[in-house]
């Protein structure tokens, strides 16, 4: 294992605060010269795997910026990044005892190169293991996230997480019926019957449908919201606008900072994939590059987290 001191863990948070500022604005600099006076034009990007898996110039260069900045401050540290793992990674578990950054340059990529405003930088600090400061801007949107492990959640710096209402209320009773959704299409788009686009289809269907229907797996929660970024699906849930996120196929860099909010939030993320005996089975921790995921917003000493699981299994 490796302690840090309080005084060395916020020496941390501090310089990823500062270095997700200055890699919002990156990404602003590039937004703006697409639409500006002196702008370039359409950015140009290249696909990864398939159409929706794309990578921009904005990508490549944030993160050169962040690995760059990191690596001088902190030269023992290990990186994991998007854009330089695609490029030669195994798909092992990522995540090991060591002193880790998890950095998405530029969650949403797809959202960006539309000018869609859901696109941030996901910058998450892992100790021993565990998600322990994470940090999301979305610049477009003047949305900044933050935590560290006991110091809290934030958004932009002054506002706690999540935005309290008095009550806090509770998550419906017929949940996830009354709920806000938050899941992706995914980046799979294969047109076959047993594949990840047509289960994630009938989940949709599921949850949206009428209570009773779909012979009765029906859920009817209010609504399925799909934002094009999972890490703001997280930064979302921390706040209490969204109920519920659910997830498959996510990578370590996807979730490791929004992970580290949540938590400090108060909300929960475990495993998508329930146990046989999620009754009375202890809700498992995270595992970051478990692949699956599921997210609940802070609730009250009174709610039955329990029984929500158990509807959602």
């Amino acid at each position: 294992m490796v302690d840090l001191t309080e005084q060395e863990l916020g020496d941390v948070y501090a310089f990823a605060v500062q270095l997700g500022k200055d890699a919002g604005n990156m990404l602003m600099d590039f937004a703006r010269a697409r639409w500006g006076d002196k702008g370039v034009g359409e950015q140009s990007f290249s696909e990864k795997d398939n159409a929706v898996d794309i990578v921009t110039k904005a990508d490549e260069d944030v993160e050169a910026f962040i690995k760059n900045s990191i690596e001088k401050r902190y030269p023992s540290h290990k990186f994991l990044g998007e854009e330089t793992y695609a490029k030669g990674g195994s798909r092992e578990y990522l995540i090991g005892s060591e002193p880790t950054w998890c950095v998405d340059p530029l969650d949403g990529t797809v959202n960006y190169t539309h000018l869609f405003p859901m696109f941030c930088v996901s910058i998450g600090f892992i100790l021993n293991g565990k998600a322990t400061i994470g940090v999301i801007n979305a610049p477009f949107m003047n949305h900044f996230f933050s935590a560290c492990k006991g110091k809290g959640a934030w958004l932009n710096e002054t506002q706690p997480l999540p935005l309290m209402r008095n009550p806090v209320p509770p998550i419906p009773a017929r949940a996830p019926g009354g709920c806000i959704l938050s899941c992706e299409w995914g980046k799979d788009r294969r047109d076959i019957p047993d594949g990840n686009m047509h289960r994630k289809v009938e989940s949709f269907m599921n949850m949206a449908a009428e209570v009773g229907g779909r012979d009765g797996r029906g859920g009817m929660v209010h609504g399925v919201r799909s934002l094009g970024s999972a890490t703001l699906d997280l930064a979302y849930v921390a706040m209490g606008s969204l109920d519920i996120w659910w997830e498959g196929g996510c990578w370590e860099w996807d979730v490791a900072a929004g992970i580290a909010i949540l938590q400090e939030a108060g909300g929960l993320v475990t495993t998508a994939n329930p146990p046989e005996d999620h009754q009375t089975a202890d809700i498992a921790d995270v595992r970051l590059g478990s692949r699956l995921y599921l997210a609940i917003r802070f609730v009250t000493a009174s709610d039955d987290t329990r029984s929500f699981l158990s509807e959602l299994a």
